[in-house]
């Protein structure tokens, strides 16, 4: 890892260790120094759809609302690079702690959702409501970025815009309008002790609808623990699912 030279000094002795898991862009790594708690560092080229710059300013005004995530402690551009230095949050991530019981991870994820989405929209200035989303991807179809490949099983084999054009005729009338993370996955909920303890990889935070979340989260449930677990993570959180919706959502998300 070729750090930004102002942090070369600091951590000249540490013990660096790339992260996996997760489907980002961008390149993580743990730093981990004698007689001091752990670190991570995050770098992503400088491009035009790049979301690090974003995810500082998100984990900035996350502080600001002492919502649970990491903390920025020094940003930096160097070698067409963005690079960002922030604090660990303790524990394991939800989708690699097979010392919890699937019922402990679904209730887990279910709590910490419900808390976010309490959070007043008026506090939040990153729009993530359709409109701009949809925008957002028709740029990402026409600028290429899309992995076809990548898509769920259900949709492989067919192109990027026939993708586009169904979620187009699927959108919803309305939107439950809430403060979402926007990538509501299993390995961006952390837990500690039994107790959840944070969120991670916070670039696509923003207002939109509520089932932004509750359909990744229910994805990712079924990927991680079973199709039997989502009804329980809707009836802790504490909402009928709508079905509609949940598609919907989850065809959006090939698009990022």
């Amino acid at each position: 890892m070729d750090l930004p030279r102002n942090w070369h000094r600091r951590f000249a002795e540490a013990t660096v260790e790339q992260q996996t898991i997760g489907e980002s862009r961008a390149d993580v790594w743990r730093i981990a120094s004698a007689n001091s708690a752990p670190l991570f560092v995050k770098s992503e080229h400088v491009m035009h759809w790049g979301e690090l710059p974003g995810e500082v300013a998100r984990l900035r005004w996350m502080a600001s609302q002492n919502l649970p995530a990491p903390r920025v402690l020094d940003t930096a551009t160097e070698s067409d690079k963005n690079w960002l230095l922030m604090t660990a949050v303790p524990g394991r991530d939800l989708a690699s702690s097979p010392h919890l019981a699937p019922q402990q991870i679904v209730t887990l994820v279910a709590n910490a959702l419900r808390e976010l989405h309490e959070v007043a929209i008026d506090t939040c200035p990153f729009d993530h409501s359709l409109d701009p989303k949809i925008k957002l991807a028709r740029e990402h179809v026409n600028a290429g970025l899309i992995d076809e490949e990548d898509f769920d099983d259900s949709r492989l084999g067919r192109s990027a815009e026939d993708v586009f054009q169904q979620m187009l005729a699927d959108r919803p009338d309305h939107e439950d309008q809430v403060v979402t993370h926007g990538d509501a996955c299993l390995p961006n909920f952390l837990a500690d002790n039994g107790q959840f303890s944070g969120f991670v990889d916070c670039g696509r935070l923003g207002v939109a609808d509520r089932y932004q979340d509750l359909a990744l989260a229910a994805h990712s449930i079924t990927h991680n623990l079973g199709e039997a677990w989502v009804p329980v993570f809707f009836e802790v959180y504490g909402v009928q699912p709508d079905q509609r919706r949940i598609a919907f959502y989850q065809l959006l998300d090939e698009f990022f």
